[in-house]
């Protein structure tokens, strides 16, 4: 990667967050965590990066077909960012570690748990819950209840229940 430049910080940036998130991302929380909430980049030099870093080999694609796509650095993009990460502003770099300490968690569930309602024929409402890994759902489960609140309900804590609820089916069964 050659240093020189607004474009080159910015793809550091980008690849910078990717290392301290040490997680795959979407396109969502990528432009979420980067634009919106922290103004790190802007939001169109965030959607033409990232393509960019893929054809670059610094990023790559990783996820199954019927999801969305999930993105993560590759041994090229950590080594490029090591070789240059000293040209991202320090107070930037301080900014992005910190941000990810307090919101990686957060993060990550918001985009590991996935969840959907529709109401069925009979006036019941089937509930999709499911638990993404960037190969494939670690956990898929689906509800039909009574009535609407009751699903808006399931659907509306499932992300911060998630991993709680995964834990104890987890400990259930295999004991």
């Amino acid at each position: 990667m050659q240093i020189q430049g607004e474009t080159s910080v910015n793809k550091l940036i980008l690849l910078f967050v990717f290392d301290k998130m040490e997680s795959a991302l979407s396109e969502r929380t990528i432009i979420e965590m980067c634009t919106a909430g922290n103004n790190w980049l802007n939001y169109m030099d965030c959607m033409e990066l990232i393509p960019k870093l893929l054809d670059d080999g610094f990023l790559c694609r990783i996820s199954s077909s019927d999801e969305e796509p999930l993105y993560t650095i590759t041994s090229d993009g950590r080594e490029s960012l090591s070789s240059f990460y000293i040209t991202i502003p320090k107070s930037t770099r301080d900014e992005i570690t910190a941000f990810v300490k307090h919101n990686s968690g957060k993060l990550r569930n918001r985009q590991e748990c996935k969840s959907d309602y529709f109401q069925n024929k009979d006036g019941s409402y089937t509930v999709f819950l499911k638990i993404l890994a960037p190969a494939q759902p670690m956990l898929e489960l689906k509800f039909v209840v009574p009535d609407k609140k009751t699903a808006q309900n399931i659907y509306k804590n499932w992300e911060c229940k998630a991993s709680e609820l995964y834990s104890a089916i987890y400990e259930t069964l295999v004991d």
